[in-house]
């Protein structure tokens, strides 16, 4: 495939700095922390900082994959693309699919809290106001899709004042809970929280690290929203790379100080009593009264900020499958104004707000969306695993060549592609049978576009020659014909 030129997206319009703001804003670590800690200490216990040590561990070797699959290629679909090149055009298709269709369902189940946890700030009865809480969180959703929608550098402004606040509130009330747990917690801290000895005796510990694994891998996801904006920013085979390890390295940080923190300063009963609030409570613990309650404020923009980074990595993986021939030409379409793929904004916008305002006044719809919910996970494990081998295929020839690029492009790109697929795994045997049906029948929907444009002579679809499908130089673009032929 050749690099992508042309596209009509707004190039070198995001610097170093927006990649990283971007990344961490993917991860939503203020919405993160405050909807499952204490699900993870129910799970783990005391154990939840070596979980998301071990597991964080994991997802670092998909970040050093994606870091080096964008420097062997630049395309908007990320994923999408470099599936395709090194195993198979449709399992690249279903890599491309999964990010859609998760992002679709955590749009729609992120704008619901977003309501929620704002009209909460103003009085605590109004965030069980159903109608309330619909209208604000839909409000919400509709200016991140503004934001979107008007420009690729309005959306990294926006991002960088929401994340750039959210971060400074999470490090000040960190400290602040890591100082106070020190001084008058109601736990000691125990380097042991951090050691795999942390879950037990061996038969107890392999349970506890799977039960453990299954809820961090959800704490790390959505790092990855800069690898569908390389086409528009600067140095696109450094920058968007650089940006994840950054990003993922300081959210790894705050998942820490927090979860420590929680551990240090609250009781589990507490935990289990405000498993909605955990937050909310532990800011009360270390600043009781009024300036207790900016915590919450992370939580909306950690929320709302989510929103945005979603919406952009749907849109721009439907842009290259639009360009490609795989969905219809017109999510390729530009605006000429905006340098954004509008339609396909649109179009999300339109789905997500539809099953946004169902869940809420539909009782069966909301069923069905809880349990698509909670396979989330089961879609973004699947194409996080087939980029981690993805890498280690294309960059085979240099595998060898020294002692870095055995580690960081074929050893721990391929050990993070195998954690994904036990998670997966172990997420089928304990998950509802609902959820199972609704988390594999949402990616087995994209079997059937697959299959239409497929039908259709779609270039996409024919595999690549066998030159392409490995990686000749670093940094280096491939020349041969461009899958949208």
């Amino acid at each position: 495939m050749t690099e992508p030129t042309g596209s009509g997206l707004r190039t070198n319009a995001l610097t170093q700095l927006d990649s990283v703001v971007m990344s961490l804003a993917g991860v939503a670590p203020g919405i993160a922390i405050a909807a499952s800690t204490a699900v993870l200490f129910a799970a783990v216990g005391f154990a939840g900082p070596a979980a998301l040590l071990y597991c964080g561990l994991a997802v670092f070797g998909i970040v050093w994959a994606f870091n080096y699959l964008g420097r062997s290629e630049v395309n908007a679909g990320a994923s999408y693309a470099w599936v395709r090149r090194a195993l198979h055009p449709l399992l690249g298709y279903l890599a491309g699919w999964a990010l859609i269709v998760s992002g679709i369902l955590a749009m729609v189940a992120l704008s619901l809290p977003a309501g929620s946890v704002t009209l909460g700030l103003i009085h605590a009865s109004l965030a069980n106001n159903l109608a309330l809480v619909t209208l604000v969180g839909g409000i919400f959703f509709l200016l991140m899709v503004m934001a979107v929608l008007f420009g690729v550098r309005i959306s990294a402004r926006a991002q960088l004042i929401m994340s750039g606040t959210e971060l400074m509130i999470l490090v000040i009330f960190g400290i602040l809970a890591a100082v106070h747990g020190a001084s008058s917690g109601v736990h000691s801290f125990s380097w042991s929280w951090l050691s795999p000895t942390a879950f037990g005796s061996f038969a107890g510990a392999t349970r506890g690290f799977v039960a453990g694994a299954l809820i961090a891998a959800f704490y790390y996801s959505g790092w990855d929203t800069n690898a569908n904006l390389n086409e528009e920013t600067k140095n696109p085979r450094r920058f968007p790379g650089r940006g994840s390890l950054l990003g993922v390295l300081c959210a790894f940080c705050l998942f820490q100080l927090f979860t420590i923190g929680a551990d240090m300063n609250l009781s589990a009963h507490t935990m289990s009593s405000n498993s909605g609030d955990v937050l909310g409570v532990l800011g009360q613990v270390v600043w009781p009264g009024l300036g207790g309650r900016i915590i919450v404020v992370a939580v909306i923009l950690s929320t709302v900020a989510t929103l945005e980074t979603s919406l952009i990595q749907g849109s721009r993986t439907l842009f290259a499958m639009g360009r490609d021939g795989t969905m219809p030409k017109v999510f390729a379409k530009i605006h000429p104004s905006w340098r954004t793929p509008w339609i396909a904004i649109m179009l999300l916008g339109v789905i997500v707000l539809a099953l946004f305002v169902g869940a809420n006044y539909i009782g069966s719809l909301s069923t069905v969306l809880s349990d698509a919910i909670s396979a989330i996970g089961l879609q973004i494990c699947f194409y996080y695993g087939l980029a981690g081998l993805s890498v280690v295929v294309l960059y085979r020839r240099h595998l060898l060549d020294s002692a870095h690029n055995f580690i960081f492009i074929g050893l721990w790109p391929f050990l993070g592609a195998i954690f994904m697929f036990v998670v997966l795994g172990e997420s089928v045997s304990s998950n509802a049978a609902a959820t199972n049906w609704v988390g594999f029948g949402a990616l087995a929907l994209g079997l059937i576009p697959a299959g239409i444009f497929w039908s259709r002579g779609a270039a996409y679809f024919r595999r690549p020659p066998k030159e392409e499908r490995v990686v000749g130089g670093f940094d280096q673009p491939v020349h041969s014909e461009s899958a949208a032929g």
